[in-house]
């Protein structure tokens, strides 16, 4: 049936309320309305809950996991997903993409078919503030209202080492963004490492404990070999602010050397002091190096929204002393949990750290939903392949878990075991790159 042009215009007309507030009318009274304090904007188009809400911000590996297992354990919990991406693309795998070995549609995967297969709400939004007292997440597309809140929003960049003057920054940002946050960086670098032409081009490692510890090493190794493949006079100028290698260190130390001797200039314990970007020349403590293209990996913190709502008083801190590090609960909250690479334990913020994590913290949201006995802490696991060659496909294997000093409050390496001969095992290890990106993948996406 045809739609009159006044019908269709009532249908996509949006209305506005407004209030307009006499001159005389006093500020203070205002601000401390209660009606002001207590009253949301407008509810989010969400249907009712028909138990307990559950709302994740994130919808990286630690929000996926806890999204699909909170359903799992707790099938009664009504589990909604708020994330700001319309698709997920992967950072675990994407140095491989970057030098094009493989397809983007390998790491690129569907929120909607995750929230179908595993029976959750997923609800394309950003993050903006939080009501704790009233328990409501404001978001750009309305307000939720929760009964439990976790929030894994993943790291921010921290270039405060580096410069204060944020038009620099965002140059920085721009022109030579690091590409450890999927989507355009991660573009951005591909098309440069494609286009090079030859000379130097700079990588950096930063110190502390940053997204992805092998990552730079193995990015420096896939696109080193590029670089020999396409018989390019290039070098890929590692600037690492670390003592050494800081994960895989045999395994990576030895493929700078036997591989990539004429092609990967690694410089530790080196600190810059300088980039300029005019000239591309960036100062070190000790040198000066010019470059024709450069990816700047700065120190990584919290996301901001953490500090935004509340939640940390210094995310550039990753929220040391916000939460409890053992049930990854706000402190002063029993409802409000931060997980993933937020998160201030150290453990390796990694793909899979973030998926089995997830699992865990989705226990323990369960365990108070179905008001179960307490569960044991159960510690994440690190299991990361990284490539050192890609003609012939070669990598290096690293598995541990993690143990807690209940003296100290800290964490450390437990049952580690690996793999780093890429002569001997490295074909084998490659080949297993695949079947593990496959299997996590399929723990998040499929039912």
């Amino acid at each position: 049936m045809a739609i009159s042009r006044r019908k269709a215009l009532q249908f996509s007309g949006v209305f506005v309320a407004s209030t307009a507030i006499n001159a005389s009318t006093k500020i203070d009274d205002i601000k401390t309305s209660k009606a002001s304090k207590t009253k949301t904007e407008y509810k989010a188009p969400l249907p009712p809950a028909k138990g307990p809400r559950v709302v994740i911000v994130g919808g990286g590996w630690s929000g996926l996991s806890i999204a699909k297992y909170t359903k799992i354990f707790a099938p009664n919990a009504d589990v909604v997903l708020v994330e700001q991406r319309h698709e997920f693309v992967s950072c675990p795998l994407s140095n491989l993409w970057l030098v094009d070995k493989i397809k983007l549609e390998f790491l690129t995967h569907d929120y909607l078919q995750a929230a179908r297969e595993n029976n959750y709400t997923y609800f394309h939004a950003t993050a903006t503030d939080l009501d704790r007292e009233n328990r409501i997440l404001k978001t750009s597309n309305g307000d939720i209202s929760f009964d439990y809140l976790i929030f894994a929003p993943g790291i921010d960049y921290d270039y405060s080492r580096w410069t204060s003057d944020i038009a620099f920054e965002t140059r920085l940002r721009q022109e030579y963004p690091a590409g450890f946050i999927p989507g355009s960086e991660h573009i951005t670098l591909r098309n440069k490492v494609l286009n090079f032409k030859g000379g130097n081009f700079i990588l950096t490692v930063p110190s502390g404990n940053y997204r992805c510890l092998p990552a730079p090493y193995e990015r420096a190794c896939v696109i080193a070999d590029y670089f020999k493949q396409k018989k390019l006079k290039a070098k890929v100028i590692l600037l690492d602010e670390n003592n050494t290698i800081t994960i895989k260190k045999k395994g990576f130390q030895s493929a700078f050397d036997e591989l990539y001797a004429d092609y990967i200039e690694y410089h530790p314990n080196t600190t810059i002091k300088n980039i300029d970007l005019d000239n591309k020349i960036v100062e070190t403590e000790f040198d000066e190096i010019s470059f024709e293209e450069a990816a700047f990996y700065p120190h990584v913190r919290g996301a901001k929204i953490l500090e935004r709502v509340g939640i940390a008083k210094d995310a550039k801190n990753m929220l040391e002393g916000d939460i409890n590090t053992l049930t990854y609960e706000v402190k002063g909250e029993k409802n409000i949990y931060v997980t993933g690479d937020s998160r201030p334990m150290g453990f390796s913020k990694s793909g899979n750290t973030s998926n089995s994590e997830g699992h865990h913290v989705a226990r323990l949201i369960a365990q108070k939903i179905n008001k179960d006995k307490k569960i044991i802490w159960e510690p994440p696991t690190t299991t990361c392949f990284s490539a050192v060659s890609i003609a012939p496909e070669r990598a290096i294997y690293i598995y541990t878990q993690y143990a807690y000093n209940k003296t100290d409050e800290t964490f450390d390496f437990a049952s580690t075991s690996s793999s780093e001969n890429w002569l001997k095992d490295g074909a084998v290890n490659a080949s297993s790159i695949y079947d593990w990106a496959t299997a996590l993948y399929a723990d998040m996406f499929g039912k």
